[in-house]
Parts: C-alpha cells; structure tokens; sequence
C-alpha cells in the first residue's frame, strides 16, 4: 500500500512538472493554431537562465521571475519577427520554429556546456516532511506541485473569467468578426505567445530544480507537453491537467511495473485517446 501511494505522489508531482510546461504550449498551440516546435528549447533557456541568476543572487525565486520573463520577451521578439507573418501557414511555422529550436539548442551548448546543473534553491526547501501512509518525502516536490495548482487556478480564471480572456476567446473563435467588434486580435496574441513562452521558461527553472538540466531535455519536454496537450485537448487550460496526470502517473506506474515498455506506453496513451477521442479528452470538436 505505501509503495502504490509513494509511486501515485511521484506521478502527481511529475505530473506539476508536465503541467507547467504544457500549460503555455496548450495557450499558444490551442489557442493561437500556432505550432512552435521551440517550446522545449523555452524550457531549457529558462531553466538555465534561472540557473544563472538564483545562483548570482541566491534568491531561487528571483531567478523563477527572470528565467520567466526573459524567455517571454525572447517569444515575443520570435512571434514578431518570424512568426506572425506566416501564422496561418502551419508547415512555415513548424519549419521556422524548428530551425529557431535547432539554433538555440547549439547556442545553450556553446554557452552552458553539456554537463548536467541544476538550479539551486534554498536549503531550508531541500529536506523531508512526514506525509501520512508514506512517510519521509522531499517538501520540494510537494511545493511543485502546489505551485502547478495555483498557476493551473489562476490560468483557468484568467481565460474564463476575465473581460481580457473573453476577447482571447473571440479572436480564437472568429478573429475577423472579433476584430470588427473592436478587439485588437494583435495585441490579444501578442498578451498570449508572452505568456505561453514565459510558462515555458519558468516551468525550466521548476524543473532544473528537481531534475538536472542538460542538453537533450528541450526535445524530451517538447514531446511530453505535446503528449499531454494532445490528450488533454488543445486550448483547454484543465485538459493539460488532465492529460498531464495522465501522463504523469502512466510513466510512473510503467517505471515501477514495466520499466521497459515505459516509454511506450506514455506513448500508446496519446494513441488511444487520438483514436477513441481525437479533439482530446476535455477538447472542443473544430
């Protein structure tokens, strides 16, 4: 019984990680249709950047906000520069991204190397709480964990529940017939590919927290997020939790139970759910 419960808290936990990240790709990719193949290059900016700044600072909470808001401005000058013109074309865009991913990849291997780091946090953070039926367990992970559900709260109101997010859900829908009601659909997406992008970056600093960050990790993350969309639903900020859980406690499970076919199983997830519902589970049908 402990073990059954230790391995469904390490999935849940995983499953922060997942979100996080996820959770600006489902903004940008659901709600923009703009493919970016660059999310988990973001992922890994951020998580160095935030590697860089905690450690000059000591502050892991000041290398969060600047990994976070560093990596949003860099999406942004990326929509801007290469992306918005080609928004509606989604092979140019994949192809941009790509290449965008390809050269930021080398250019974090010239400027951090390939060794492994990990962003440093304080240590008051890096001990055990007793968690009932389990015992001993990292407070860090458990504080990533809240951390997913309150930028999981907040997003969700934010979309649902704001006169800002009504307007993201008019362009989404009809961005012509939004624009005519006077909604700058511009300045709309420009709000959302910041966000997305700064998601990215921050869930880069959460996750070089618990995990090393090492070259490798932009493509492993960009292919569990878009699982996770996938199978959550595009646009659907509770989805990627869903989808997240999902993927989180079947890679953990799988680890424990058939550490060999892990992988495949996460995988043969998105399958089923694309066969049986292919707008994801909590999407919309087009």
């Amino acid at each position: 019984m402990e073990q059954v419960l230790l391995v469904t808290l390490n999935g849940l936990t995983l499953a922060g990680v997942y979100f996080l990240v996820a959770s600006g790709l489902t903004l940008i990719f659901g709600l923009m249709r703009v493919i970016t193949l660059a999310h988990g290059t973001s992922f890994l900016l951020g998580g160095y950047l935030g590697y860089v700044i905690a450690t000059a600072t000591g502050n892991w909470i000041i290398g969060a906000l600047g990994g976070a808001i560093a990596v949003g401005f860099l999406g942004l000058l990326i929509y801007h520069g290469l992306i918005r013109r080609f928004q509606h074309d989604d092979m140019r865009v994949a192809l941009i991204t790509l290449g965008v991913a390809i050269i930021g990849t080398d250019l974090m291997m010239a400027s951090f190397g390939g060794l492994a780091t990990q962003v440093p946090i304080e240590a008051n953070v890096q001990q055990g709480v007793d968690v009932p039926f389990i015992g001993q367990y990292p407070l860090i992970r458990l504080l990533v964990l809240g951390i997913a559900i309150v930028v999981g709260v907040a997003l969700t109101l934010f979309i649902s529940r704001t006169r800002f997010g009504s307007r993201v859900r008019a362009g989404v829908d009809d961005s012509q017939m939004a624009s005519a009601t006077g909604v700058n659909v511009r300045v709309v997406f420009t709000v959302i590919f910041f966000l997305g992008s700064a998601l990215a970056g921050f869930a880069g600093v959460v996750g070089g927290t618990l995990f090393p960050l090492q070259p490798g990790q932009d493509g492993t993350y960009l292919l569990y997020s878009l699982v996770v969309v996938i199978v959550g639903g595009m646009g659907s900020i509770p989805g990627a939790a869903v989808g997240a859980v999902l993927v989180g406690l079947v890679s953990q499970y799988t680890l424990v139970l058939a550490p060999t076919y892990a992988l495949v199983l996460t995988f043969a997830l998105m399958v089923v759910v694309l066969a049986f519902r292919p707008q994801g589970i909590l999407g919309r049908t087009a």
